[in-house]
This record gives C-alpha cells, structure tokens and sequence, in this order.
C-alpha cells in the first residue's frame, strides 16, 4: 500500500513538473522574442526643470461684511403713518425712515407738560413762603419731589415718542422696504436693512502656526468669483487675540475700500497674504510627480550607450504646491528632462518617444475654463 502511494506521488510530480517546465519554457521563448523584436517606445511629454521665484502666501476663504450695517427695527409697537424712503436709496445719518402714529402719545405728554408746569409753580410759591417761615421745610421738599417726579415723566413720555420715529442710525445704502402704510408693528419688527458700503471687512480664519506670519496693517489681497480677474486690496486691522480651543485656528479680520460698492455683505472671497521674502526653488508640473506609499518619484529623459532617449526613475523630495505648480527640493537639478506625462507604463531604462504637442499646465494661478 506505503509502495502503491509513493509511486503515484512520483508520477503525479513528473507530471506536473513537465507541465510548469513547458510552460516557463514557453515564456522563455515569448520574452526572447519580444527582446529580439525590440520593445516599442512610450510616448511621453517632457520638461526642463528651472528654477523659479516662490512668493510664501497665506490663504484663506473669508466672508465679506459691512463696515457698518444693521437691520433696522421698530423698538416699540405702532401704526405705520408716513415712510420716508424709498428701497435702494443712499441716506444721511438721521434721515426720517419711517413714522409710526403719535396722536395719544402727543396728547399724554402735553397732560405731563402741564402738571410738570403746575407742580413748578407749586415749588416756587412754597419756596417763597418758606423764607418767611409760612410753610414748613417739609412741604418745600415734597413739592420738589413732585416737580421732579412730573418732570421725569415728561421726559420719559418724550423718549416714547422719539422711538416711535425710525431714523437711519449712520449714513448707508438701503434695503428692500418690509413695511406699508398703515402696518402695525410689533416691537422687534424688521423695517428695512442699512449697510455702508463704502469700506468693507472680511472675517476669516487662519491655524494657529500663522501667527508668528502675520501683523496688524499687512496687506491682503481678495479675489471674488463675482468679478473673475479682479483683485481688491486691503489691511489686516484686528487679530483676535483668542484662539479657537476647537479647531486651533484664529480669526482675523481685514478692512477693504469699497467705493465703487462691488463688494457686498455676506459674499465670500478667498484671502491671500504675503509672507517672507521671495524664495528661488525648482518648480514642477504636478503631474510629473508619481506619489508613493515608499517615496516620491519622478522620471527623467536621458540617453542610453547607443543615444537612444530612456526614463530612469529618482526619488525626490517634494515642497510646496502653488496652481499646478509644486517644488522639487531634491532628487533634480536644474536642466533635467523630466517627464510630465506619460510614465504609468514607464520603468528604469525603458525607451521613450518625446512628443511636446500636448504638455500639462504649469501655471502658478490657473483659472477654470468652461469649454
């Protein structure tokens, strides 16, 4: 039985040695021919590492606020009786908005007025009288308290009436008008907003390691998809002097003259900042960098013995990116073909076919296109 098992061990792995030898013995040959016929080139686009200038920045997204604005309110309730405004106007600090019904509260007062000028009287006779011992010192006081009493209430009465008259706090552009004549309005009721234009801030946030980057009164610069091309410059005015214990980031805020009103309340807008000084590096399409789990690697045009082009791959280290650019700190030298595009088929010594008709972008502040 052990013999009958062993012997058919034995031919079993006769059998399937000469079926793997075959078959290495096949791709032998393949490979032979393959290598005598000469491995067809890859199709690459390359370019000429360079050094270029690199200005550090700081970038954020922020949004756009009014250096003053409000949304004015009733502050008591009331009849709407007069609007002095129309939607979209510019308005003076003080200007009459809008006019809520006063007949009851006119006629109030002129009743305080009234027992506030009799209650004078009353002081002043008893003041007299007092000097010559008519009255006693007791009654001098409490027609004091009196005059007092009434005159407060007059002033009190006056304050209720003046609320009743809504005027633009500072001077702005106007809003959509919410009221209509005749309206009644509770307190808290929403009239109309008021926002001045003519400076604008924008509130953003930067990480915590940017603080020792930044100042008050640096320059900013802010782009807005409304106006594409377009950059408006402002100063850093306030670095709030907290930092968030959630996030680690820390708010900034930053003025921007807005005299042509093309900015807006609640747009946002991306933020850039310049730090340091410029810097020279070599910059590379970031398409030309293959990433890595064991390092970063590009290829590089070269020629081989019989001057034929070939790709040998390099580690580099890598910086920065900036658009579609990123910094190459080691692994390339100035001068260096490196291919851009292409390489996912490429291995050391592999030949190349350099075709430029079509190279990727390399633009340091590219912009979309629609096609």
């Amino acid at each position: 039985m052990i013999l009958r098992m062993f012997l058919m061990l034995v031919f079993v792995g006769a059998v399937l040695g000469g079926v793997f030898g075959f078959r290495i013995y096949e791709a032998k040959q393949m490979f032979a021919h393959m290598a005598a016929m000469g491995v067809p080139a890859q199709t690459v686009s390359t370019t000429k590492a360079a050094k270029q200038s690199w200005q550090k920045s700081l970038e954020a997204v922020g949004s756009l606020r009014a250096s003053k604005g409000v949304d004015v309110a009733a502050e008591v309730s009331g009849i709407v009786t007069a609007i002095g405004f129309n939607s979209g106007e510019n308005v003076k600090a003080g200007a009459l908005l809008v006019q809520l019904r006063t007949d009851d509260d006119i006629a109030k007062l002129k009743a305080l007025q009234a027992a506030a000028a009799l209650a004078k009287i009353n002081y002043d006779r008893d003041s007299r009288q007092y000097k010559i011992q008519a009255v006693s010192r007791a009654a001098v006081d409490a027609d004091k308290a009196a005059l007092e009493s009434d005159e407060a209430q007059v002033k009190a009465q006056q304050a209720v009436i003046a609320e009743k008259t809504i005027a633009a706090p500072f001077d702005g552009t106007l809003g959509i008008r919410q009221v209509d004549l005749g309206q009644y309005l509770n307190p808290g009721a929403p009239v109309v907003t008021l926002q001045a234009l003519d400076a604008m801030f924008v509130d953003f946030l930067l990480p915590q390691q940017a603080l020792s980057e930044i100042r008050i009164g640096q320059a900013v610069t802010l782009k807005n998809d409304t106006w594409p091309g377009k950059s408006f410059t402002g100063t850093i005015t306030t670095i709030n002097p907290k930092v968030d214990t959630a996030t680690r980031n820390v708010q900034v805020r930053a003025r921007v003259p807005n005299a042509d009103h093309a900015l807006l309340p609640g747009m946002y807008a991306t933020v850039d900042i310049v730090v340091g000084a410029p810097q020279s590096f070599i910059t590379l399409p970031q398409t030309a960098i293959t990433y890595n789990p064991y390092g970063d690697t590009v290829y590089l045009a070269e020629k081989d013995k019989d001057g034929k082009p070939v790709a040998r791959q390099v580690f580099v280290t890598v910086g920065e990116t900036r658009g579609d650019q990123i910094q190459v700190l080691t692994g390339v030298k100035v001068g260096d073909a490196v291919v851009t595009s292409g390489q996912i088929k490429l291995r050391n010594g592999a030949p190349i076919a350099i075709n430029n008709a079509i190279t990727p972008t390399d633009d340091a502040h590219p912009t979309p296109s629609e096609q």
